[in-house]
């Protein structure tokens, strides 16, 4: 069973490499971070602002490449988490027909959080992640984060 999540925050950390967001449960308590990567973290940060930018960058190539393909992108699920890592799909439906796509977590948010899609994470991911999670309480995301509005709409300019 997969349980609906929301982006509850972002930390963006120019010094470093380690990035984070944190998802949400929709209708719980539950919550984890997930280490992403400056130029995910950066588009993530630039879609939720409601910042323009001349070119495509790789999150709407690809968001056009599916559309172009007669696709549409339905939900992100994050799967899986082995040793640290996690893992999620991509799941476009074509004609009627539900297609996974093996994803890194932080591009499939990034395009998720473009596209206006749903995100899910497994029951067991999201057990082993929040107690994982619980076990660090007030780590690495405090300092440089920005909690975002689970009630806010993602695709308008938000006021962080």
């Amino acid at each position: 069973m997969a349980v609906q999540m929301a982006l509850s925050r972002i930390s963006i950390r120019d010094m470093t490499d380690m990035q984070f967001i944190e998802l949400t449960e929709v209708d719980g308590t539950r919550s984890f971070p997930i280490v992403i990567g400056l130029s995910e973290a950066y588009a993530i940060n630039r879609r939720l602002s409601g910042i323009k930018i001349p070119r495509p960058q790789t999150h709407d190539l690809l968001a056009s490449v599916i559309r172009h393909l007669g696709g549409e992108l339905k939900q992100i699920i994050i799967h899986d988490l082995d040793g640290g890592t996690f893992y999620a799909k991509l799941v476009i439906e074509r004609d009627g027909v539900p297609v996974e796509v093996d994803s890194r977590p932080s591009d499939a948010i990034a395009l998720g959080i473009a596209e206006n899609v749903p995100i899910f994470v497994t029951e067991h991911v999201l057990e082993q992640a929040s107690a994982e999670s619980s076990a660090l309480e007030g780590g690495a995301m405090d300092e440089g984060s920005t909690d975002l509005d689970p009630d806010d709409d993602l695709e308008t300019d938000n006021d962080w």
